[in-house]
């Protein structure tokens, strides 16, 4: 984290002029509809207008990368060439990770020192890793019949668009992006329309870094014009996707209605975080339980915002969780000390406000919080219920905020039955000192990562992704290039 004061970051935010144009082709392009304010959640304030994309903006940008794909020479370099692209935006990200995480504090709220030590770390990271993979691929050859030759190669897909949220835009982005890119295919971004200031900077470097025109373009807009048309764009050969279910189900019927394009869905969750008596340490799970829930101010889709925790050691493990919540720093995302910045917009504040309403009313225990704070922007105080059972809303819909249900149980097998009882499946954690405990449970678990005695823990050598609701396809990892790749057979008589 750079040595810059609240005062300072204050300052530079005064001072800053961001890109607002979509980047089609490698250049600026300010066309589109009558467009949308960027508004920053700390006081309120419009940071920017940005340009939105229609139909004839989409199609442009869908041109671009399809001319970069089929007639350019990304999908032509030596994989050693496109690392050295990556690994220049990767460094050019490192070195302006100061305003990057200026643009991200200000347009969706996440603390600055968060933006830079976690998200751009990880940006950094990501970039870097694919990088390093691009040239390590192998081919495959068969062993056939004497007189064949078998070949299996691994070629890029094509066009892929990647939409992304604004809770981590840049992490999201990367996740997406640095897979395909390494893998020879261009793409088409479409930033959450709540954070594009970060996404056209981001993509700016790019560009800097030598990445031919058109690989990589940024088109902003609302999900129901923008991400439509991306969605049923026949020159899209691939789209992935990381937001709601209910935005997964909209791209399924998208591809289905153009042409049957590949669809990979990173969706919600309503993640459990079980914690058994026999946890090693009560007050470490206590602790992670409660920075899982509001580290983010909660909007993450793996946030473990369901906590199970066994009633002999219930009453120990909330009372220290509402004291976290309760001296947690809450305030301006440009100040280094702010543990919890506010929520990205003010319908969104209304709609997790919304729960803890609905908490109340079918008549879970509000321990800490539930209320916003009386202060410029949109913030939403920590907040705790206990007493939940399985059938509230506060336990089975997905809040995306700083809100935690307690649920308690009285055996492992009631807990199992308690964490799959969700219609989402994306991660799930588990507190035990028993080694066979750990293994039997999270193998019961119908979740796509567990945890067992920590809770958002990896690298980028393991996959992330979900079951049921919670979408399929896998980020991160070499897994993460079965996505953007087609295995292609050739069959040689020789």
């Amino acid at each position: 984290m750079p040595d810059i004061s609240h005062q300072e970051w204050r300052e530079r935010a005064a001072r800053l002029v961001p890109a607002t144009a979509h980047r089609i082709g490698g250049t600026a392009c300010d066309a589109g509809g009558d467009g949308f304010d960027a508004v920053s959640p700390r006081d309120g304030a419009v940071l920017a207008r940005v340009p939105s994309a229609g139909k004839d903006e989409v199609d442009l940008a869908v041109a671009a990368a399809r001319r970069a794909f089929d007639e350019g020479p990304w999908p032509r370099l030596k994989p050693a060439e496109r690392k050295a692209v990556l690994l220049r935006w990767a460094d050019l990200v490192e070195r302006d990770r100061a305003d990057l995480a200026l643009l991200i504090a200000l347009e969706m709220g996440k603390p600055v020192a968060e933006a830079d030590g976690i998200e751009l770390r990880a940006v950094v990271n990501g970039l870097r890793w694919y990088a390093e993979i691009a040239d390590k691929g192998l081919d495959e050859a068969p062993r056939t019949a004497d007189g064949s030759l078998a070949l299996v190669t691994r070629e890029p897909a094509g066009v892929v668009a990647a939409v992304v949220p604004w809770n981590f835009p840049l992490t999201m982005a990367t996740w997406k992006l640095a897979p395909a890119l390494a893998a020879g295919c261009t793409a088409v971004l479409k930033p959450a329309e709540e954070s594009p200031l970060s996404a056209l900077r981001f993509a700016a470097l790019a560009d800097e870094a030598g990445l031919p025109p058109g690989v990589l373009n940024v088109v902003n807009g609302p999900g129901e014009v923008t991400g439509r048309a991306l969605g049923e764009h026949p020159g899209v050969d691939v789209l992935a996707f990381t937001g709601s279910t209910e935005v997964g189900r909209h791209f399924l019927r998208y591809a289905a209605d153009s042409n049957l394009k590949r669809v990979w869905l990173e969706l919600g969750g309503k993640s459990p975080n079980i914690i058994l008596p026999d946890a090693p340490d009560l007050d470490a799970a206590a602790d992670t339980a409660a920075w899982g829930i509001f580290f983010n101010a909660g909007e993450m889709c793996t946030a473990p915002s369901r906590l199970l925790v066994h009633r002999d050691v219930a009453d120990r493990v909330v009372e220290r969780i509402v004291a976290r919540a309760s001296a947690l720093r809450v305030g301006d995302p440009l100040d280094p000390e702010t543990e919890m910045g506010p929520l990205v917009s003010s319908r969104h504040r209304d709609r997790v406000l919304s729960y803890a309403e609905a908490g109340r009313a079918d008549g879970a225990r509000l321990l800490a919080g539930g209320a916003s704070l009386d202060r410029p922007g949109f913030f939403v105080q920590p907040t705790v219920f206990d007493q939940v059972t399985p059938s509230m809303r506060i336990a089975r819909e997905e809040i995306f905020g700083p809100v935690l249900s307690v649920l308690t149980f009285a055996d492992a097998d009631e807990a199992v039955r308690l964490a799959n009882d969700t219609d989402y499946g994306l991660a799930a954690a588990v507190w035990t000192s028993d080694l066979s405990k750990a293994h039997r449970i999270s193998r019961a678990l119908r979740a796509g990562t567990v945890w067992v005695n920590c809770y958002e823990e990896g690298d980028y050598s393991v996959p992330f992704g979900g079951v049921k609701l919670s979408g399929h396809g896998r980020d991160k990892s070499l897994h993460a290039l079965d996505k953007y790749t087609d295995l292609k057979t050739t069959w040689i008589e020789l």
